[in-house]
Protein backbone atom coordinates (compact mmCIF):
# COMPACT_ATOMS: atom_id res chain seq x y z
CA UNK A 1 0.00 0.00 0.00
CA UNK A 2 1.34 3.83 -1.13
CA UNK A 3 0.71 6.30 1.04
CA UNK A 4 0.21 9.67 -0.56
CA UNK A 5 2.29 12.65 0.06
CA UNK A 6 0.17 15.57 1.49
CA UNK A 7 1.08 18.68 -1.24
CA UNK A 8 2.05 21.68 -0.40
CA UNK A 9 1.60 24.75 -3.11
CA UNK A 10 4.56 27.39 -2.38
CA UNK A 11 4.00 30.77 -4.22
CA UNK A 12 6.68 33.73 -4.52
CA UNK A 13 5.57 37.16 -4.21
CA UNK A 14 7.85 38.21 -6.44
CA UNK A 15 7.94 38.11 -9.97
CA UNK A 16 11.97 38.11 -10.55
CA UNK A 17 13.41 34.89 -11.86
CA UNK A 18 16.28 33.71 -8.75
CA UNK A 19 14.27 36.05 -6.75
CA UNK A 20 15.24 35.72 -2.63
CA UNK A 21 11.88 34.80 -2.06
CA UNK A 22 11.83 32.16 -4.69
CA UNK A 23 15.53 30.36 -3.30
CA UNK A 24 14.04 30.36 -0.05
CA UNK A 25 10.91 28.32 -0.90
CA UNK A 26 13.38 26.29 -3.01
CA UNK A 27 14.99 25.56 0.31
CA UNK A 28 12.23 25.05 2.47
CA UNK A 29 10.87 22.46 -0.28
CA UNK A 30 13.99 21.11 -0.74
CA UNK A 31 13.73 20.75 3.69
CA UNK A 32 10.07 19.39 3.43
CA UNK A 33 10.97 17.20 0.71
CA UNK A 34 10.84 13.63 2.16
CA UNK A 35 7.18 14.42 3.72
CA UNK A 36 5.59 16.22 1.12
CA UNK A 37 4.53 16.57 -2.75
CA UNK A 38 6.32 20.55 -3.21
CA UNK A 39 5.32 22.67 -6.52
CA UNK A 40 6.48 26.14 -6.56
CA UNK A 41 3.71 28.41 -8.45
CA UNK A 42 5.69 30.33 -11.20
CA UNK A 43 2.98 31.91 -13.30
CA UNK A 44 2.41 34.70 -10.61
CA UNK A 45 3.12 37.14 -13.91
CA UNK A 46 0.24 35.26 -16.28
CA UNK A 47 -2.91 35.80 -13.88
CA UNK A 48 -4.87 39.07 -15.61
CA UNK A 49 -5.59 41.56 -13.20
CA UNK A 50 -8.34 41.04 -10.97
CA UNK A 51 -11.74 42.33 -12.26
CA UNK A 52 -14.77 42.01 -10.25
CA UNK A 53 -16.96 41.84 -13.85
CA UNK A 54 -14.92 38.92 -14.30
CA UNK A 55 -14.99 37.05 -11.17
CA UNK A 56 -18.31 35.19 -12.04
CA UNK A 57 -19.02 31.29 -12.65
CA UNK A 58 -16.79 31.35 -15.07
CA UNK A 59 -13.50 33.20 -14.45
CA UNK A 60 -10.65 33.37 -17.31
CA UNK A 61 -9.28 30.18 -17.05
CA UNK A 62 -5.77 31.00 -15.74
CA UNK A 63 -7.84 32.26 -12.61
CA UNK A 64 -9.50 28.83 -12.69
CA UNK A 65 -6.10 26.95 -12.75
CA UNK A 66 -4.88 29.08 -9.99
CA UNK A 67 -7.53 28.54 -7.84
CA UNK A 68 -7.89 24.61 -8.20
CA UNK A 69 -4.27 24.55 -7.74
CA UNK A 70 -4.88 26.31 -3.84
CA UNK A 71 -7.56 24.37 -3.55
CA UNK A 72 -5.93 20.93 -4.65
CA UNK A 73 -2.69 21.89 -2.16
CA UNK A 74 -3.19 20.36 1.61
CA UNK A 75 -0.81 23.83 2.44
CA UNK A 76 0.08 26.67 0.95
CA UNK A 77 3.57 28.33 1.43
CA UNK A 78 3.83 32.50 0.40
CA UNK A 79 7.29 33.87 0.84
CA UNK A 80 6.83 37.36 0.00
CA UNK A 81 9.27 40.77 -0.78
CA UNK A 82 8.02 44.24 0.47
CA UNK A 83 7.95 46.24 -2.53
CA UNK A 84 7.14 50.28 -1.52
CA UNK A 85 5.90 49.22 2.12
CA UNK A 86 3.01 46.97 0.68
CA UNK A 87 2.75 43.43 -0.95
CA UNK A 88 4.03 43.35 -4.35
CA UNK A 89 1.16 44.15 -6.82
CA UNK A 90 1.31 41.13 -8.56
CA UNK A 91 0.70 38.77 -5.80
CA UNK A 92 -1.75 41.08 -4.07
CA UNK A 93 -3.79 40.27 -7.18
CA UNK A 94 -3.45 36.88 -7.07
CA UNK A 95 -5.00 36.94 -3.15
CA UNK A 96 -7.65 39.39 -4.46
CA UNK A 97 -9.30 36.52 -7.18
CA UNK A 98 -9.45 34.40 -4.02
CA UNK A 99 -11.47 36.78 -2.21
CA UNK A 100 -15.05 35.66 -3.44
CA UNK A 101 -14.08 31.77 -3.07
CA UNK A 102 -13.10 29.24 0.30
CA UNK A 103 -10.03 28.56 -1.56
CA UNK A 104 -7.74 29.48 1.43
CA UNK A 105 -10.58 28.96 4.00
CA UNK A 106 -9.17 26.97 6.98
CA UNK A 107 -6.10 25.99 4.51
CA UNK A 108 -3.10 25.09 6.51
CA UNK A 109 -0.71 28.35 5.52
CA UNK A 110 2.72 29.23 6.06
CA UNK A 111 3.71 32.87 5.42
CA UNK A 112 7.06 34.36 5.06
CA UNK A 113 8.30 38.12 4.16
CA UNK A 114 11.79 38.23 3.39
CA UNK A 115 12.48 41.62 2.19
CA UNK A 116 14.88 44.99 3.15
CA UNK A 117 12.38 45.86 5.93
CA UNK A 118 9.40 43.81 5.38
CA UNK A 119 7.56 44.92 8.49
CA UNK A 120 4.61 47.00 6.70
CA UNK A 121 4.53 44.23 4.09
CA UNK A 122 4.35 41.59 6.23
CA UNK A 123 1.68 42.93 8.40
CA UNK A 124 -0.30 43.67 5.43
CA UNK A 125 0.00 39.89 4.09
CA UNK A 126 -0.78 38.51 7.46
CA UNK A 127 -4.12 40.95 7.17
CA UNK A 128 -4.75 39.38 4.02
CA UNK A 129 -4.56 35.96 4.66
CA UNK A 130 -6.39 36.44 7.70
CA UNK A 131 -9.62 38.02 6.07
CA UNK A 132 -9.20 34.58 3.29
CA UNK A 133 -9.73 32.50 6.24
CA UNK A 134 -6.42 30.75 6.09
CA UNK A 135 -5.22 28.81 9.04
CA UNK A 136 -1.98 30.34 10.48
CA UNK A 137 -0.08 31.54 13.68
CA UNK A 138 3.30 32.83 15.20
CA UNK A 139 4.93 29.70 14.63
CA UNK A 140 3.85 29.64 10.46
CA UNK A 141 5.02 32.96 9.95
CA UNK A 142 7.88 34.61 9.51
CA UNK A 143 9.57 37.83 9.17
CA UNK A 144 13.42 37.99 7.32
CA UNK A 145 14.81 41.31 7.55
CA UNK A 146 17.41 42.51 5.43
CA UNK A 147 17.11 39.21 2.76
CA UNK A 148 19.76 39.83 0.49
CA UNK A 149 22.96 39.60 3.10
CA UNK A 150 21.22 36.37 4.29
CA UNK A 151 20.67 34.09 0.73
CA UNK A 152 23.87 34.18 -1.41
CA UNK A 153 23.35 34.26 -5.47
CA UNK A 154 23.54 30.51 -5.48
CA UNK A 155 20.43 29.94 -3.53
CA UNK A 156 22.25 28.78 -0.17
CA UNK A 157 21.25 30.34 2.87
CA UNK A 158 24.48 31.78 4.37
CA UNK A 159 22.89 33.61 8.09
CA UNK A 160 23.40 30.44 10.64
CA UNK A 161 20.28 32.39 12.36
CA UNK A 162 18.30 32.41 9.25
CA UNK A 163 19.03 28.79 8.45
CA UNK A 164 17.84 28.07 11.80
CA UNK A 165 14.65 30.55 11.46
CA UNK A 166 13.32 28.55 8.24
CA UNK A 167 13.90 25.00 9.48
CA UNK A 168 11.74 25.94 12.82
CA UNK A 169 9.10 27.33 10.42
CA UNK A 170 9.41 24.22 8.43
CA UNK A 171 9.15 22.12 11.22
CA UNK A 172 6.29 23.87 12.71
CA UNK A 173 4.25 24.04 8.98
CA UNK A 174 4.84 20.41 8.90
CA UNK A 175 3.35 19.76 12.42
CA UNK A 176 0.40 21.29 11.31
CA UNK A 177 -0.46 18.22 9.44
CA UNK A 178 0.60 15.83 12.33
Amino acid sequence: MTSLKIKILPISGSTRSNSSNFKILKYISNYLKPNFEIKIFEDLESLPHFNPDLDTDNPPQEITSFRNKIRDADGVIICTPEYVFSLPGSLKNALEWCVSTTVFSNKITGLITASASGEMGHEQLLLIMKTLEAKFDDATQLLIQGVRGKVSAEGEIISEQTAEALQNFAENFKNQFL
